[in-house]
C-alpha cells in the first residue's frame, strides 16, 4: 500500500477568560485530522502524521528525503511554516525551501494532495501564501491572491461532476460541507467534483507525478459530523491516495 505524509491539522488555542473584575487564560493543543487518518489506516495504508509545529524537525531537508514517501499531504497549514523554518527566522541561516522540495518530488513521480482549511491554498486574510510558493506550479488549481474563503454556513451539498475512478461508484451527491477555499481549475486538470458552484475535488499531473486539490476541510468546522461518517469517507481518501500514488484504479 502506499506510503503516506500526512503534514499539518494541528493547532494551539490561548484562550482569555474574563469573569468580572479577575481574568484567566487557558491553553490547548488540538489535532483536527483524526478521522482522515483513521480511514487511511483502516484502508492499509503506511501513514506517517506530521503536526503543524513539527515540520521545521521532521521534514527532509533534501530532495531525496521525500522519497520514503508516495504521496504528501499537505493539510490546513501554510506555506510560511515550510519555508521560514526556526534558523532562517531568527538567525538569518540559509535552509531548504522544503515548498521546492515537495515540488520536485511530485516532477520526479511522487503526489501530492492539498486539503483545504483556513490555513491552505490563500486561506484566511491570504496568509496561506500557497499561490507565492514553488509548490504551486504543481497543484492542478490556481490559487487566489487573496483571502479565498468561502463559507456555506447553512451547507451545501458536494456534487460529482467529473468522470474518473477515484470518484467512480461514489455517490453523486456528498453530504453537506460549511466552506471551502476558492480556486480555478487548471485547464488541463480534471473537475471531479464541485460545491455550491466551486471546485471541490480537482486532480492532475505535474513532471511525472500526480497532484490534487480538494478545497474543503476533512475535519471540522468545513466538514461536520455527517460528512466525517459518511460511508464514502474512507473510500474517497483510499481511492484518492492510491491514484496520487500512480495506482490505476
Amino acid at each position: 500500500m502506499p506510503r503516506v505524509l500526512v503534514v499539518g491539522e494541528s493547532w494551539f488555542t490561548y484562550t482569555v477568560h474574563q469573569k468580572g473584575f479577575d481574568a484567566f487564560h487557558t491553553s490547548e493543543y488540538t489535532e483536527g485530522g483524526g478521522a482522515f487518518l483513521d480511514a487511511l489506516r483502516s484502508r492499509g495504508h503506511d501513514v506517517t502524521y506530521v503536526p503543524s509545529h513539527e515540520i521545521p524537525t521532521r521534514l527532509p531537508l533534501a530532495a531525496d528525503g521525500f522519497d520514503a514517501y508516495d504521496v504528501v499531504v499537505i493539510s490546513d497549514v501554510g506555506a510560511n511554516s515550510f519555508q521560514l523554518p526556526r534558523e532562517t527566522f531568527t538567525r538569518s541561516v540559509p535552509s531548504p525551501d522544503r515548498s521546492e522540495l515537495v515540488r520536485g518530488f511530485v516532477e520526479r513521480g511522487g503526489g501530492v494532495l492539498m486539503i483545504g482549511g483556513y490555513l491552505t491554498f490563500s486561506g484566511i486574510d491570504a496568509r496561506a501564501r500557497w499561490g507565492r510558493s514553488p509548490l504551486a506550479a504543481a497543484l492542478p488549481v490556481t490559487i487566489l491572491d487573496r483571502d479565498d474563503r468561502v463559507e456555506l454556513p447553512a451547507g451545501a451539498l458536494p456534487e460529482v461532476v467529473g468522470e474518473h475512478a477515484v470518484v467512480r461508484g461514489l455517490e453523486r451527491s456528498w453530504p453537506a460541507l460549511l466552506g471551502l477555499n476558492e480556486v480555478t481549475a487548471r485547464p488541463e486538470a480534471s473537475l471531479l467534483a464541485e460545491c455550491a458552484g466551486h471546485p471541490l475535488l480537482v486532480v492532475g499531473g505535474h513532471g511525472a507525478g500526480r497532484s490534487a486539490a480538494f478545497t474543503s476541510d476533512v475535519a471540522p468546522h468545513w466538514a461536520p459530523p455527517p460528512f466525517l461518517d459518511w460511508k464514502g469517507y474512507p473510500e474517497l481518501w483510499d481511492r484518492l491516495v492510491r491514484w496520487l500514488a500512480g495506482e490505476e484504479l
